[in-house]
C-alpha cells in the first residue's frame, strides 16, 4: 500500500507537469519524471514547441536531464513515470537508457483521441523498408564500416560497456 502511494505521488507529478505545460502555453500535455531509489532525479514536460526540437518529448527531455544529473547514460535502477504511454521514439529512448520500469497514465488510444496519434509510425515499422512512405536508401556502406572497425579497437568501448 505504501509503495502504491509513492508511485501515485510521482505519477501525479508527471500529470501536473502535463497540465501545467498546456495551461502556461509552453507546449503539449505530456510530462515525465525519472526516479531512482525513491528520489526524484529529473522531471520535464514536453518541450517540442518551446525549443523547436521534435525530439524534445517529455520522456526524452527527462532522460537527458537525469543522465546529466547522474553523470551517466545508463539509468539502470531508475523508474520513469509518464503522463501518457510512450510513443515509439520515447520507448526506444527508455530502452536505450536501461530504465527498469515504465508507469504511464493515459494510453496511446487516449492520446490519439486528443489528436496525438502515433499509429502511423507503428504501422510503418511493421512494413519492409522498401514499402514505407519515407524512402530509406543505403549509401557507402563499405566506407562507413571503417568507423565500426575503429570502435572495435577503441578504449572507449571498454568504458561504455562498464557503465
Amino acid at each position: 500500500m505504501e509503495q502504491l502511494k509513492e508511485h501515485e505521488k510521482f505519477m501525479r507529478m508527471a500529470i501536473q507537469l502535463s497540465e501545467q505545460n498546456v495551461l502556461v502555453h509552453l507546449g503539449t500535455p505530456f510530462g515525465a519524471i525519472v526516479v531512482k531509489d525513491g528520489k526524484l532525479v529529473a522531471k520535464s514536460a514536453n518541450k517540442v514547441s518551446a525549443t523547436n526540437d521534435p525530439t524534445a518529448h517529455a520522456e526524452v527531455a527527462a532522460i537527458r536531464l537525469a543522465c546529466k544529473k547522474l553523470k551517466t547514460f545508463d539509468l539502470s535502477g531508475c523508474v520513469i513515470y509518464t503522463s501518457c504511454e510512450p510513443c515509439p521514439m520515447c520507448l526506444g529512448a527508455i530502452y536505450w537508457a536501461k530504465i527498469e520500469i515504465i508507469y504511464y497514465a493515459n494510453t496511446k488510444a487516449d492520446a490519439a483521441a486528443a489528436d496525438f496519434d502515433d499509429q502511423f509510425i507503428y504501422n510503418e515499422l511493421d512494413k519492409p523498408m522498401n514499402e514505407r512512405k519515407l524512402p530509406i536508401k543505403q549509401l557507402l556502406r563499405d566506407e562507413a564500416q571503417q568507423a565500426f572497425k575503429f570502435w572495435q579497437k577503441s578504449e572507449m568501448k571498454v568504458d561504455s560497456e562498464k557503465k
